[in-house]
C-alpha cells in the first residue's frame, strides 16, 4: 500500500457537484482506502487568468497497485464526469492530479511523480499542508510545510465553508 495524495479542482459548471462525484468515484476504486481530505478552497486561476475561480482540495489515500494504473483510473473518472480537454491551464469541469504515490520518483511521459508543478502552486500546497504538513517530498527532500514557506506563487487561496461528501 502506498500513501497517495490527489489534488482535485473544478472551475466550470456545478463545481461542488463535480468535486463530490469525483470523491465518490475515487472512494469506489478497487484497492483504494480512504484516509482523509482537506477543506475546499477557492483559488485564483494560474497561468490563464481570464477564467472563473477554482475550487480545490487534496485527498489522502492508501493505494494498492502501480502508479500508472492509478493515474489511468483518475483520467477515466475525469472522462466519466465530463471533462473536456481544452487549452493548457484553461477552464475545466474536473481536474484530478496525482501529486504523490508514496516515495516514487518517476518521469515517464504523462506519469511524472512527484507532480512537477506542485512546489510552485499554493492551491495545492495549502490544502496538502492541512492534511499532511510533515510529509516529505521524495525528490525535493522538504516537508510540505517547508515547500509552502518557499513557494513563489502569491495567488489567493481562501478556505470555503463548503463541505463535499
Amino acid at each position: 500500500m502506498a500513501r497517495v495524495f490527489v489534488g482535485l479542482g473544478s472551475n466550470l459548471g456545478d463545481r461542488p457537484a463535480f468535486l463530490s462525484r469525483a470523491l465518490q468515484e475515487i472512494r469506489g476504486l478497487q484497492g483504494v482506502t480512504w484516509r482523509r481530505s482537506s477543506a475546499v478552497y477557492e483559488t485564483e486561476p494560474v497561468g490563464k487568468k481570464d477564467q472563473p475561480a477554482f475550487l480545490n482540495m487534496v485527498v489522502e489515500l492508501e493505494v494498492e497497485g502501480e502508479p500508472a494504473a492509478f493515474l489511468r483510473s483518475l483520467k477515466a473518472i475525469e472522462a466519466r464526469i465530463g471533462r473536456v480537454e481544452r487549452e493548457r491551464w484553461g477552464p475545466r469541469e474536473i481536474d484530478l492530479d496525482l501529486l504523490y504515490f508514496g516515495a516514487e520518483v518517476i518521469n515517464d511521459g504523462p506519469l511524472r511523480l512527484p507532480h512537477p508543478e506542485l512546489a510552485h502552486r499554493r492551491f495545492v500546497l495549502v490544502p496538502l499542508r492541512e492534511i499532511a504538513p510533515d510529509f516529505v517530498d521524495p525528490m525535493r527532500k522538504q516537508s510540505v510545510q517547508d515547500l509552502l514557506r518557499t513557494c513563489p506563487d502569491t495567488g489567493a487561496v481562501r478556505k470555503t465553508q463548503l463541505t463535499v461528501p
